[in-house]
């Protein structure tokens, strides 16, 4: 297993609490992988199971470290530089807290619908919290708002949004993500590359058996 120690970058964690990793979830992981390896960043998938076999776009992603152990054993002397993103924490994040911590945890958190309370297993560990506001977001875009707001200062209300877009799949039909979005350059939210022809593909299953 990879070293998971931070260095310069800051370390966003994703600790896995499913016994598979679905194919968003893939497309998820991979473009939180790309997108801290482009920013001098490390993403640290925990408590994987040794089963689990990753998918192929994840063997050789650069930027990502893989992990058996959970979160308390990798960074049992760490736990004051843990932050936990946590939708019921009674503050948000602010850009001073990149000289807080320098490990960004999301435990699953995000990215149901209805949202399930998750990060309860996390919250009683004790980790100081955080949130991202008062909607629910993907697990790759909560991970792009924090890196925003803690390494490029910009601070969580001021992050471009894009609420519950609309996306079409097909000529006489739309589907409207119940998710935020970060906005792109073009205007459009950023998601990960295939995630829409995915749920083009799985849309008459409904989008709650997606996510």
């Amino acid at each position: 297993m990879a070293n998971p120690n931070p260095t310069s970058g800051k370390t966003f964690v994703v600790e896995h609490l499913d016994p598979e990793l679905e194919a968003w979830s893939s497309l998820e992981y991979y473009t939180i992988a790309s997108e801290c390896h482009a920013t001098g960043a490390k993403f640290l998938l925990s408590s994987v199971p040794a089963s689990l076999k990753l998918p192929a776009n994840l063997q050789h992603a650069a930027g990502l470290m893989v992990e058996t152990r959970g979160m308390e054993e990798i960074y049992a002397d760490q736990k004051d530089k843990v932050c936990l993103l946590d939708p019921a924490a009674s503050e948000d994040l602010c850009p001073d807290d990149g000289g807080l911590f320098d490990i960004f945890l999301f435990g699953g958190i995000l990215g149901d619908d209805p949202p399930r309370d998750r990060t309860s297993e996390l919250r009683k560990k004790g980790y100081q919290g955080r949130r991202l506001g008062p909607l629910q977001m993907t697990t790759d875009t909560a991970v792009r708002v924090t890196r925003m707001v803690v390494q490029d200062k910009i601070a969580v209300d001021k992050v471009p949004y894009i609420d519950h877009p609309e996306l079409k799949i097909s000529k006489n039909e739309s589907t409207q993500m119940p998710f935020r979005y970060v906005q792109g350059k073009d205007g459009q939210p950023i998601m990960p590359e295939g995630m829409v022809d995915l749920i083009k593909k799985d849309s008459e299953k409904g989008l709650g058996d997606l996510l």
